[in-house]
């Protein structure tokens, strides 16, 4: 998605850690610039202003203007690195685009409407994928897609391939890959309680088990009479 914005560039002579330190200090963050069969420049950037690219509706795939030395080139954030406790920005690669030649992105996916399978028979609706690649020129790179999914009933989804594109935008995503379904909700099976599984289960005695021991003696014989 290309927009008028323009962000200021400053080259660095230095690359480095102390040099980045630096920077950081006077307000500024390193990046390095690439692309287009160009070399890769060393430039120093405004956080807060990439930080608004970021966190706007098109984020990564917003196409803005870097301007240094009188020039003035198409980029777009390929990456970025962020301080884990300050959550400072630290460092922002930048890619040249050239807007005349298509490019891969991801466009993210927005799912609305309440199924039918969930509203009417009961069913879960389950989000799959997020997100689909296409390609198309920069200039024509959309915000997101919308699929409605108002009509899904228990056992049925949306696929990749039935998202509607423009003339010129082609999907990289498989056409198969699932967006959302809807799916029967599970019903968790009940344990039998303890006292009825043993009045139904059958009652076996134990056979009696006898020892066998010495046998037992003999009445002793009367003693004979003298």
């Amino acid at each position: 998605m290309k927009t008028e914005l323009t962000i200021t560039a400053k080259p660095r002579l230095t690359r480095g850690k102390n040099e980045a330190r630096r920077l950081r200090v006077q307000g500024l963050t390193p990046a390095i610039v690439y692309g287009a069969g160009q070399e890769s420049v060393a430039v120093a950037v405004n956080p807060k202003e990439v930080a608004k690219i970021l966190h706007s509706g098109s984020g990564f795939n917003t196409i803005f203007y870097l301007s240094m030395d009188g020039d003035h080139t198409p980029v777009m954030i390929v990456d970025h690195q962020n301080d884990p406790i300050k959550d400072s920005l630290l460092h922002v690669d930048l890619k040249r685009i050239d807007l005349t030649k298509p490019i891969e992105v991801k466009i993210p996916v927005v799912v609305t409407g309440e199924p039918k399978g969930v509203k009417l028979q009961g069913g879960l609706l389950e989000v799959i994928k997020r997100e689909i690649e296409i390609e198309c020129l920069p200039n024509e790179i959309p915000e997101h897609f919308t699929v409605d999914v108002t009509e899904l009933m228990i056992g049925q989804n949306v696929r990749a391939g039935a998202i509607p594109l423009a003339e010129n935008m082609k999907l990289i995503s498989p056409n198969e890959q699932v967006i959302a379904h809807v799916i029967a909700m599970r019903v968790e099976e009940v344990e039998p309680a303890a006292a009825d599984a043993a009045a139904v289960a059958p009652t076996t005695a134990e056979p009696e088990v006898i020892k066998k021991g010495k046998k037992e003696e003999e009445a002793p014989e009367e003693k004979k009479k003298k």
